[in-house]
């Protein structure tokens, strides 16, 4: 399908077919061909490479518990964790057709809904939402959006302040060593913060420490911590948690909760204990992700540890929403028909 797409310095504007991963209705997955929206002279025209499965969003909208807000609806493409190469670039689109390129989703179709429209072998996408990768990456740049989200998390704990500036203040202890607590104990590591502590309650979860420690919660014998970022999603944990921490010290919760957050009062309020939410990551940590990531100086090996072909998207999304060896799935467009 890729093959009739040459490189040129212009955009198309006759209407352009993609394959796509279409989430029909919850639980109900296709892959089929759409039509892509008109293209304009700020956009580029991406042949997907490789893109990732997000378990936190594309989750909800795949299961159908996403909170309702302004343009969800059925049939829709997820994605927002893709790697292509440029075929086409518009004049204004500040971009130049052979360039690699991460993309956080797409400008949509005309016969489905893009959210967040990424998981398609052709893509249109602003120029200026683009990010140039470093040949060597390869699909690792699909982590960006999950670097990015890391690299936040750690910004909410100094707002406005980098993270680099402030090592003290880094996280001692991160709750879950999925790809987004991996990602952070990296980044900790990287900026000279204390080295961390994670923990997780599964074993199959446990190895693949970089320069941290990674522990089962029942090992913990430590009381004084005073940064902790929980990143599991699991809303039953913030009195283990308080109990955990030094006076005055904060809890910053970078999962995301279906469930209410609820925590006992009396322990939180003996420590001073502070709260902070981490949400969206900004165009900020993007643009430091990519430089880290470019330089070399960000490490994102290791944390792909399944990949599939397009062809065989369901059994892909299974596997990444349900397989505990997956920390993190891959889709490879590159054989797309």
């Amino acid at each position: 399908m890729l093959s009739c797409y040459r490189p040129s310095a212009s955009i198309r504007v006759e209407s352009v077919e993609t394959l796509a991963i279409v989430f029909e209705q919850p639980k109900q997955l296709s892959v089929r061909t759409l039509n892509l929206v008109t293209a304009t002279a700020a956009d580029v025209l991406v042949a997907m490479r490789w893109s990732g499965i997000s378990t936190g969003t594309e989750r909800m909208l795949w299961t159908g518990t996403m909170p309702p807000f302004p343009g969800l609806g059925y049939p829709l493409v997820p994605g927002y964790e893709g790697v292509g190469e440029i075929v086409e670039a518009g004049a204004e689109s500040g971009r130049e057709p052979g360039q690699l390129v991460y993309i956080a989703g797409s400008r949509g179709f005309t016969d489905a809904l893009g959210l967040f429209g990424g998981q398609a072998s052709l893509v249109v996408v602003p120029g200026t939402k683009t990010v140039v990768l470093a040949p060597e990456l390869g699909e690792r740049g699909a982590l960006f959006a999950l670097a990015a989200t890391a690299h936040n998390a750690l910004c909410a704990t100094a707002p406005g302040v980098s993270p680099r500036d402030v090592p003290e203040q880094l996280p001692e202890l991160i709750v879950g060593h999925g790809a987004l607590g991996r990602l952070i104990a990296r980044l900790v590591v990287l900026y000279g913060g204390k080295t961390p502590t994670v923990w997780e309650t599964n074993p199959i979860r446990m190895d693949g420490a970089r320069g941290y420690n990674v522990i089962h919660p029942d090992a913990e014998t430590r009381r004084d911590y005073r940064t902790i970022c929980e990143v599991s999603g699991s809303n039953g944990l913030i009195d283990s948690l308080v109990a955990r921490m030094a006076p005055g010290g904060e809890i910053c919760l970078a999962g995301f909760y279906s469930e209410p957050v609820s925590f006992t009062f009396p322990p939180a309020f003996m420590r001073q204990t502070r709260f902070r939410i981490a949400a969206q990551w900004k165009e900020s940590d993007l643009r430091t992700i990519a430089e880290l990531a470019n330089s070399g100086a960000l490490e994102l090996d290791g944390l792909i540890t399944h990949r599939e072909p397009v062809i065989h998207a369901a059994d892909a999304y299974t596997t990444a929403f349900g397989d505990p060896h997956c920390v993190k799935m891959i889709l490879d467009w590159r054989t797309a028909a």
